[in-house]
């Protein structure tokens, strides 16, 4: 089978491997649907953290099983949950798998989706709840905006300041509408700013100064960004993390002290986020195909990825 590798930052080859094996406890997935994250490009560019090369990127799929298993025909369209854990270690015993000490994350610690055929655990199949492949695709982006809103546990009327309108953004302005708290989105480009606006009708802005949130969220994973996103914060406030980058963070600890501010990061997200995302989703809550900016087949995958298009919100690739 084909496959599109990424030897070492900067560089993508595809190459003809071997298709996987039958083994205990999971199944082959026909890879119909990837979607491209900030973490494929920040790999594939040198900055992502907990990353190794070479590497086959592609954490956001949709496919077809490729025979029958428990629960699931032959032929049926899935997503799954890309964050293959232990079920062992306290944060998995406690529910937390998707910060499992063990973490394997489909195209970070382990081979991704940029492939045409895709060994999965069975146990971590969502099934498709009649949604299309775009969607199914979309849920995984999705799912970790809605767990960085139920980190932060917000709550009706609340103001939250979201920074970054990139798709994990999107997703954290849509969960957050849902908890009917007032939003507003903070990024510099003013092109997915209007997309923001127009496609999810909250407030935007390019200058936050003079906001106070009771909970500001950065999706940018920019040092700038994080370490500037204090300043935002009401007193009594809650400033949660769901971007991430690899240096070190700075903050003004009196600043943190007199709002008696709470720090969190949110990483991942659940099954029961994944089957929120799917059920809004299905009874229409969002409609995340209107994130679908450009689409590429597999075959022009590497050049896209090497002439990313600055203009996109989401890329779809087909097969």
């Amino acid at each position: 089978m084909r496959a599109l590798i990424c030897s070492a930052p900067g560089f993508l080859e595809y190459q003809e491997t071997e298709a996987p094996e039958m083994k205990k406890d999971h199944v082959i997935i026909r890879i119909r649907r990837t979607g491209i994250c900030g973490t494929d490009f920040h790999a594939f560019k040198g900055n992502q953290p907990y990353f190794s090369y070479p590497r086959i990127l592609g954490h956001e799929l949709a496919g077809e099983l490729t025979e029958d298993i428990a629960g699931f025909a032959k032929g049926e369209m899935v997503t799954f949950i890309p964050y293959f854990h232990c079920g062992q270690c306290n944060a998995c015993l406690r529910g937390k798998t998707n910060c499992c000490v063990q973490m394997k994350v489909c195209g970070v610690h382990v081979d991704g989706g940029m492939v045409e055929y895709l060994s999965v655990p069975i146990a971590s199949l969502i099934k498709s709840n009649g949604l299309s492949a775009d969607e199914l695709a979309l849920v995984e982006p999705l799912a970790i905006g809605a767990h960085g809103i139920r980190r932060a546990d917000v709550q009706p009327g609340e103001s939250v300041l979201v920074m970054g309108a990139g798709p994990i953004g999107l997703g954290l302005v849509a969960f957050a509408k849902m908890r009917g708290a007032t939003v507003t989105a903070f990024d510099l480009n003013k092109e997915r700013l209007a997309f923001c606006a127009e496609n999810l009708g909250v407030t935007v802005t390019s200058d936050p100064q003079g906001i106070a949130a009771d909970v500001v969220i950065d999706a940018t994973g920019n040092l700038a960004a994080i370490n500037s996103g204090l300043q935002y914060l009401a007193h009594g406030g809650s400033y949660v993390l769901v971007g991430l980058q690899k240096e070190i963070l700075s903050f003004s600890h009196p600043e943190l002290h007199k709002r008696e501010g709470t720090i969190m990061s949110s990483r991942n997200a659940t099954r029961e986020d994944f089957e929120q995302v799917t059920r809004a989703i299905k009874n229409k809550t969002i409609n995340p195909v209107r994130f679908i900016t450009h689409r590429v087949h597999f075959s022009e995958l590497k050049t896209l990825m090497e002439n990313f298009p600055s203009d996109s919100i989401k890329v779809m690739v087909d097969y």
